[in-house]
């Protein structure tokens, strides 16, 4: 299953990095609102470039920009191939994805809380990642679906929800698979 929950996550990640740039382009040509160099300062900092307050550095931000949706795009993939499928993992992806995002800007020292941001940027980000979580989300459990119900669907089937009474499903292992 980790086989091809990476694969898949690889293939996955890169469909919502592609369908959130497409959104964020169409945006920025709706509001005027420039592209953002925020993503590449954290990488900067991890590896150790000098601080260049103004620069642009278009190859790192989207090497930031892609790798981190490509490298998520696996965790979304574990989780559909687990049975963690839909829109509710989809919105529960949102907050991974965008926590992700503030570790690594807030660890870094290049960004601050995002209560503290205007909203009207705050707004503007919560939508991009969005529609990122649900892109990566739908190829995801597209994907997964190929390889039938994950565990915890396969407990869902025996009686739908935490019950005490419901042991766990048989290990694949022991059904001789």
């Amino acid at each position: 299953m980790m086989k091809r929950a990476l694969y898949q996550g690889v293939i996955a990640g890169a469909a919502g990095v592609a369908v959130m740039t497409l959104g964020e382009k169409v945006e920025q040509r709706l509001t005027g609102r420039p592209d953002s160099h925020v993503p590449a300062r954290p990488l900067a900092r991890l590896t150790g470039m000098a601080d260049r307050p103004g620069e642009e550095r278009v190859p790192a931000n989207w090497v930031m920009h892609v790798g981190q949706g490509v490298l998520l795009g696996v965790l979304r993939s574990v989780m559909a191939h687990i049975g963690l499928r839909g829109p509710w993992s989809s919105a529960k992806f949102a907050v991974v994805r965008l926590t992700n995002d503030q570790i690594l800007e807030n660890a870094t020292g290049v960004g601050a809380p995002p209560q503290t941001w205007p909203r009207a940027e705050l707004a503007v980000d919560l939508l991009h990642k969005t529609v990122y979580a649900f892109a990566t989300g739908a190829v995801a459990d597209a994907l997964a679906a190929r390889s039938g119900p994950g565990p915890g669907q396969r407990h869902a089937m025996l009686r739908p929800g935490r019950r005490p009474d419901v042991g766990p499903v048989v290990r694949e292992n022991a059904q001789g698979r």
